[in-house]
């Protein structure tokens, strides 16, 4: 098993941290994990994305090639990425972006960044939610092993938001 993965998206939306959590979770279920990253010069609102790549075997080249896992919560992100994914893959993408084009892959629109602003109310939080829709559309990791990453690598303060995150993100996408 092997699993190529692109989170994308803009500045201020977590991607880089989800890589990260996303990683780690991969390790604590006993695989093999490496991820990079990339973003804009901008703080906010520049281009953003984390690659990562999961595999229970040896990792012998370090860079996504062809995702076949492709989450993108960006306009600038769908316009980039989209076409960029494997024909059997899974395009998560969040609801708020129009999709004009056709793919091979299968393609899930999900509200992600509504759940963070209107369920949640931190938009901050849009990261973990978009964690949770990833690991219950693809169980890549283990719901324990996600969790356990994102309390291990959140700052103590905001525990309990991002818990709830993920539980609600949970609740929410498990059923699609």
């Amino acid at each position: 098993m092997k699993h190529e993965i692109r989170l994308s998206g803009e500045g201020g939306q977590g991607i880089i941290l989800a890589g990260v959590i996303l990683a780690e979770a991969a390790i604590y279920d006993g695989l093999n994990a490496i991820q990079s990253q990339s973003y804009g010069p901008e703080a906010r609102g520049g281009a953003s994305k984390a690659e990562i790549i999961i595999s229970d075997d040896e990792i012998n080249y370090p860079k996504v090639i062809l995702p076949d896992i492709l989450l993108i919560l960006s306009v600038d992100a769908y316009k980039k990425y989209f076409k960029n994914v494997s024909k059997n893959g899974i395009i998560l993408i969040d609801d708020s972006i129009q999709v004009t084009e056709n793919s091979e892959a299968t393609v899930v629109s999900l509200p992600i960044i509504k759940t963070a602003e209107l369920e949640i109310k931190k938009p901050i939080t849009t990261n973990i939610v978009a964690l949770a829709a990833l690991q219950s559309i693809t169980n890549v990791v283990s719901k324990g092993s996600l969790e356990k990453a994102v309390l291990d690598r959140v700052p103590r303060s905001f525990l309990d938001i991002n818990k709830m995150a993920l539980e609600i993100g949970f609740k929410l996408f498990s059923n699609i």
